[in-house]
């Protein structure tokens, strides 16, 4: 069966009134999405409770909607191709506002994982489609800013997720993180599909390709799953972990070498031939690695050592939006005119500078002290996001920017999930090391530690009590050592991405300057 399109000649881009409304919906919509990802995290102990499950149990919440998000991502150029870009986008979206509202109505676990999971399936393509939208409509002297402002709520949202999460929960209850996203989804709907549906994309019939189909829902589903459930199971020692790696490696590495070779793939691998989206999206994926490390275990550290609540953790965490709201739109603004390539490279050295400060905190540092490198760091976000996605969209097609985009967020995506991962093992198998180092200088016969008990003593309680104080603060101390080393390896890591970043071949050029005139 030949692949088959309507063909139209291509509009004008939007401007004024209809541009910024345009803007705003599609903005809000995406906010949604991205903010559905961490917004669940603070909430998982009352989720749990209320539905009569462990908090282990409750985590199902985050897991099954970043398993079916992820696998949805990377088809999201297919998905437009074959029902045209709006028309995805805007059933995505009701998709994912439906099952919202069923996620807020759960009575049980399982009712909660099922929504989530339908959640994610909608909300899959609604990032890459919502760039190819924005994109594709904007004037080409603007496109920049359309970039921009589009990067502006994918990265700053997670950042806000926990926060507002802890707000509704606290304040109101816990159904409430779900039920928000439909009044601000069903707007963004009606604005879009108002404004665009007889702008549709072009639409390409191509036959279903069922094996790439069946092999990239299995693989990233056993990949996704191994690496929300690795840590709780300690990863290898698991048989369950062992089989979900081999059935992901032995899926995708199938998945790959079918896709290259199928006429009409599910998943057009052929972007990675080009040089800049290869060198794009691998400097963007290792960038995130390090970026959402430090944002996974910066947080804990502040919990589970400091004794932050969650409350206060987010707001220790959230001034890194600050900057990064302020300088996006002037990065946009001016895109055409930076040395993008440069521009990353101050990111990667904002991001390093930032890690190594962050590495250099003890256990008392106030809280003053730890807003300061996370307020700077911000100033990165901009800088790193919007010039890379720039340079891996440039040389590319109109048609092409739906594939690409989802193909970059699912790469972002695995990155962020392997990180989370790695990150989080290696703070802990850091902290029980530094811990075994410590404690081999606190015995009976060592003068600080005999001087400690004996002072602790004297406040009153036995000895036992003593050294069951001693080793809390032995502990803390191990930890605080953990998530420093932790802090340098993403400084080391984000040092080593300068170099690539200069593989990038310029021209990069307006995004898709064919899109509209």
């Amino acid at each position: 069966m030949a692949a088959s399109s309507e063909q139209r000649p291509p509009l004008p881009p939007l401007h004024g009134a209809p541009l910024a409304l345009l803007t705003v919906a599609i903005a809000f919509a995406t906010f949604m999405e991205v903010l559905d990802i961490t917004i669940v995290n603070v909430s998982v102990p009352h989720i749990a409770g209320s539905l009569g499950v462990s908090p282990q149990e409750g985590t199902w919440a985050i897991s099954s909607y970043s398993l079916a998000s992820a696998i949805m991502q990377p088809i999201s150029g297919w998905i437009g191709r074959q029902f045209g870009e709006v028309r995805a986008f805007c059933v995505s979206a009701l998709l994912f506002v439906i099952c919202s509202t069923l996620c807020g109505m759960a009575t049980s676990m399982p009712m909660l994982v099922v929504g989530r999971l339908l959640q994610g399936a909608g909300s899959g393509p609604m990032v890459a489609l919502s760039l190819s939208l924005l994109l594709n409509n904007y004037p080409i002297d603007k496109k920049g800013l359309a970039l921009a402002l589009w990067a502006m709520t994918v990265v700053v949202a997670p950042i806000f997720g926990p926060i507002l999460g802890g707000y509704l929960t606290d304040n109101y209850s816990w159904p409430w993180i779900f039920y928000i996203n439909v009044p601000v989804g069903l707007l963004a709907i009606l604005i879009t599909w108002t404004l665009l549906h007889r702008r549709e994309s072009v639409i390409v019939k191509t036959p279903v390709d069922t094996v790439g189909l069946v092999l990239l829902v299995v693989g990233v589903g056993c990949l996704q799953f191994m690496l929300d459930n690795g840590n709780d199971k300690d990863w290898f020692s698991s048989q369950l972990i062992v089989v979900l790696a081999v059935v992901a490696v032995v899926c995708l590495t199938f998945f790959i070498a079918w896709e290259l070779m199928e006429e009409h793939p599910v998943v057009d691998l052929s972007l990675f031939r080009k040089r800049n989206f290869l060198v794009g999206v691998a400097a963007m994926s290792f960038g995130m690695f390090g970026f959402f490390g430090i944002n996974v275990v910066y947080p804990l550290w502040l919990q589970t050592v400091l004794g932050y609540t969650a409350s206060w953790a987010g707001l220790a965490t959230a001034p890194v939006g600050i900057l990064a709201f302020l300088v996006s739109p002037i990065i946009g603004r001016n895109i055409q005119k930076l040395e993008l390539r440069s521009v990353v490279t101050f990111a990667f050295v904002v991001f390093a500078v930032t890690s190594y400060w962050f590495a250099s905190f003890p256990d008392n540092a106030s809280f003053g002290q730890l807003i300061w490198p996370r307020f700077i760091m911000g100033i990165g976000i901009p800088c790193f996001f919007i010039p890379l996605n720039q340079v891996f969209l440039s040389g590319l097609e109109p048609h092409q920017i739906g594939s690409a985009s989802g193909l970059a967020n699912f790469c972002r995506t695995i990155a962020a999930s392997i990180s989370t991962a790695v990150s989080v093992t290696l703070w802990q198998h850091r902290g029980e090391y530094h811990h075994a180092v410590l404690a081999e200088h606190l015995d009976a016969a060592s003068p600080a530690a005999t001087a400690a008990v004996q002072g602790l003593s004297q406040l009153g309680g036995p000895a036992e009590r003593a050294w069951t104080i001693i080793d809390s603060i032995v502990t803390r101390q191990a930890f605080t050592l953990a998530v420093n080393d932790v802090f340098l390896l993403c400084t080391a890591l984000f040092l080593a991405m300068i170099p690539v970043v200069w593989f990038a071949k310029p021209p990069f050029g307006n995004v898709a300057a064919g899109a509209g005139h």
